[in-house]
């Protein structure tokens, strides 16, 4: 090789140490796709939902980043670790370590906090041990999660080449609130509503959610040995009744399997009190409601701490109540702190509550429970602690950071992005919004559709390189929704009278009817507040929001829609047999998985793993069942079909099923056309659900819709079919009331309602109402600024 050759050979392979590259995804509908992607740069990903952007940079890039690292710990430490697979690539190089920064929420614990979470309160106690007075102890003394515990125990210590063994007293002084057990409140559980004492429990008097008769709930009373399953449980003696609703755990033998029993009521607190209530299914949330009774604590007043940690104060103020403050107010309460000692711990405190208030969050406080954070709001919180992080050469990976989040506090969040890339490190943002596609240095756009019509790279390049392709992308990046000539006549008003939910000021505000109806304003200003909080529940009133929907991770579209009882009778009237055969969950699911498609296998300490099913291959039924056809397709294939696909194949010939057209029509309406009737709910987006709850009840016959930021997860160019939809909701009779950020929705609202003027206490009043072309004249609020510039006006 000649130097030249040589020197060519190096700069490349320099070039490549600067590259992540995939050569050969195909992780679910990724077509052999090969990329690179410059590092210590912000790459963004777009594509129409669907069309495989979290395939290529959630379940290929950061999947493999983090199966990887996981392989270098112990076998011991692995054993406590998921057992991850390797991504469906050929070639994966140039992978630093991969954080994801998602908006899943932040777990159901109700001991979580937004202070324990981001290390806050850490930071706190230890500031307080050391400045508080009267000085009570160390930082643990002011945590509501210690306990406050003595006795005695045995230590083994070693003297002269001898281990010798000694009884030690201990104590250890916590700051947990003895009477509810640092949880703030304290409950009384409704018995009657755990069981029917007329029956036994082969009889099913339990009536718990999720103990069936045939459920390990149950037979683990039954088979205990404590309890005679055939006796009433009016009937027990007094020692019967103890040990069904009081026992301390205990080792039993239940069916030849080990397992731990103990009462019933100790059992309902650790499966549902300990988990935030509004984290909570639907079902499971109405059955806390009716069983138990919560009120704050009388002995700390709902702080969680015991007398001695609310007994040291700070400049007047004890620990719970500056958790109790609004961030942004409690930013300038440390400001005030002088201790040069200290002067370390409090920049870095310091600097953690600017990075609340930076990134649009200082309306929070340190003590709200983390499971009632939005999806947006956890993954803004969790953003807070890589902010102060010094790690560099990270690979970031963010999921849509602008949902939730107002045009105002989208250049926040852009500052914050680019902060990250600035100290070295690769920023990866799978993004909607234009705002923040613009400040991009390297744009990735996937499609040209979603699901089997997706999975490809459309383009690669700058941003200006995206806005001249043809890609669909490009074509809509500078799509601007334009003022409506006219608007709607409204026909009446919801009037909301003295609403004071939260943050709201006594907000009087009339919302009218027949119209389309935009709440909007910055994060945390107190749209939600007035729209939940104040609008009066009723049959007439259908809430369609973004949380998870009721379900296994056996449901689908085709079952959460009814969808699939349509296609069954028609399968089965064509083939002269039962519907239940085209049922996964009845007759005619495979025998090896039930019906599953896959086999899940329980790893003990290890998550368990799931594997396709090697009898079915993953089609859920039973081969005799997939010989039976409709319009050429069995039961699996018509699962597998994308919805759109599968609304023409409805729509006439042999397999011609109205009812099921009307839902496929509803299901591609509301832009999910890309979804396959079969795919678990549990895969789908906050997004998704939300417009698949919407698809399910526009034929409902409620006359107000109330829908929360419906735009999440849309590609630009499917905002305008939602904007038809909601017009044709309008046309049709109904009231739509939005709380929307997006700017296309409020130009096209015929009447538009801004709270704030801040967020937090700063907010919670209406700073306007009227037509969206008022809005943009008067420019009196940030919303309307931001619109002004939106239209070009």
């Amino acid at each position: 090789m000649n130097p030249a050759e040589t020197r060519s050979s190096e700069l490349h392979a320099a070039d490549r140490h600067d590259l992540i590259r995939v050569q050969g995804a195909r992780e679910n509908n990724l077509r052999n796709v090969s990329l690179e992607i410059p590092k210590r740069r912000l790459t963004v990903f777009t594509g129409v939902s669907g069309s495989g952007k979290s395939s290529l940079v959630f379940g290929t890039i950061a999947a493999e980043s983090q199966r990887m690292i996981n392989e270098t710990y112990s076998a011991f430490v692995q054993g406590f670790m998921p057992n991850l697979a390797r991504p469906d690539v050929d070639v994966l190089e140039g992978l630093t370590t991969a954080i994801l920064v998602d908006q899943e929420r932040m777990g159901a614990n109700s001991r979580s906090t937004v202070g324990t979470a981001t290390d806050v309160n850490a930071m706190f106690r230890i500031v307080f041990s050391r400045l508080g007075e009267p000085h009570i102890g160390s930082p643990q003394a002011f945590s509501f999660n210690v306990a406050s515990v003595s006795g005695a125990g045995a230590v083994t210590l070693e003297r002269g080449g001898r281990e010798i063994k000694e009884r030690r007293e201990f104590s250890v002084t916590g700051g947990m609130c003895p009477r509810c057990e640092g949880m703030g409140t304290i409950n009384d559980i409704d018995l009657s509503q755990l069981f029917d004492d007329s029956k036994s429990l082969n009889e099913g008097a339990l009536t718990i959610p999720g103990y069936t008769a045939d459920g390990w709930g149950v037979k683990i009373f039954t088979g205990s040995g404590f309890l005679d399953p055939d006796k009433p449980i009016r009937d027990y003696s007094k020692r019967e009744l103890n040990d069904f609703l009081y026992k301390e755990p205990v080792k039993v033998k239940v069916s030849d399997i080990n397992m731990t029993y103990e009462g019933l009521i100790p059992k309902v607190q650790k499966s549902f009190l300990s988990k935030d209530r509004e984290a909570m299914q639907p079902h499971i949330r109405a059955f806390v409601d009716r069983a138990v009774t919560f009120t704050t604590c009388p002995e700390c007043g709902g702080t969680r701490l015991n007398e001695g940690a609310r007994s040291s104060r700070i400049n007047g103020l004890n620990i719970a109540e500056v958790c109790a403050m609004q961030i942004s107010d409690l930013a300038e309460w440390v400001r005030t702190l002088q201790e040069p000692s200290m002067a370390p711990l409090l920049a870095s405190l310091q600097h953690t509550l600017d990075s609340f208030v930076e990134i649009g969050l200082g309306y929070l406080s340190l003590d709200r429970p983390a499971g009632t954070l939005s999806g947006g709001e956890a993954q803004r919180t969790k953003m807070i602690r890589h902010l102060g992080s010094s790690l560099t050469d990270v690979t970031y990976v963010f999921d849509e950071p602008t949902i939730g989040l107002h045009p105002h506090d989208i250049q926040r969040m852009n500052r914050l992005l680019l902060e990250l890339r600035d100290k070295g490190n690769t920023v990866l943002v799978v993004e909607h919004k234009p705002e923040m596609i613009l400040i991009a240095d390297h744009a990735v756009d996937l499609g040209p559709g979603a699901g089997t019509a997706g999975g490809e790279i459309c383009f690669e390049g700058t941003v200006e390189g995206l806005r001249a392709s043809d890609t669909l992308t490009g074509r809509h990046l500078d799509d601007r929704a334009a003022l409506k000539d006219a608007v709607r006549t409204r026909a009446g008003a919801l009037e909301v009278r003295g609403a004071t939910a939260n943050n709201l000021q006594n907000v009087d505000v009339d919302i009218p009817l027949g119209v389309l109806v935009v709440i909007t304003g910055v994060a945390g200003s107190g749209k939600s507040s007035l729209v939940h909080g104040s609008i009066p529940a009723s049959d007439e009133v259908i809430s369609i929001d973004q949380s998870a929907i009721k379900g296994s991770r056996r449901s689908n579209p085709a079952t959460y829609t009814g969808l699939l009882e349509p296609i069954r009778k028609a399968f089965a009237k064509a083939n002269g047999v039962k519907p239940a055969l085209f049922s996964s969950n009845s007759e005619g699911a495979c025998p090896n998985c039930n019906g599953a498609g896959v086999i899940y296998t329980d790893l003990g300490v290890m998550a368990s793993v799931a594997s396709t099913c090697e009898v079915c291959e993953g089609k859920r039924f039973q081969a005799s069942v997939l010989e039976y056809t409709l319009g050429g397709r069995n039961i699996s294939e018509v699962l597998s079909m994308p919805a759109s696909e599968a609304k023409a194949f409805f729509a006439e010939g042999e397999s011609r099923i109205p009812a099921a057209h009307t839902i496929l029509e509803r299901l591609t309406d509301v832009g999910l056309g890309y979804i396959s009737l079969g795919q678990p709910l549990t895969t789908l987006s906050g997004g998704e659900r939300q417009r698949l709850k919407l698809a399910t009840q526009m034929a409902e016959k409620g006359s107000v819709y109330v829908l929360d930021e419906p735009t999440t997860g849309l590609h630009l160019a499917d905002v305008e079919q939602l904007l038809e939809l909601l017009d044709k909701l309008v046309d049709s009779g109904k009231s739509v009331i939005v709380v929307e950020h997006h700017q296309a929705v409020m130009a096209h609202a015929d009447w538009i309602i801004d709270i704030g003027p801040g967020a937090g206490h700063d907010g919670g009043l209406v700073v306007f109402e009227g037509t969206p072309a008022d809005l943009v004249a008067a420019k009196s609020t940030l919303t309307g600024e931001h619109l002004a510039n939106y239209v070009g006006a």
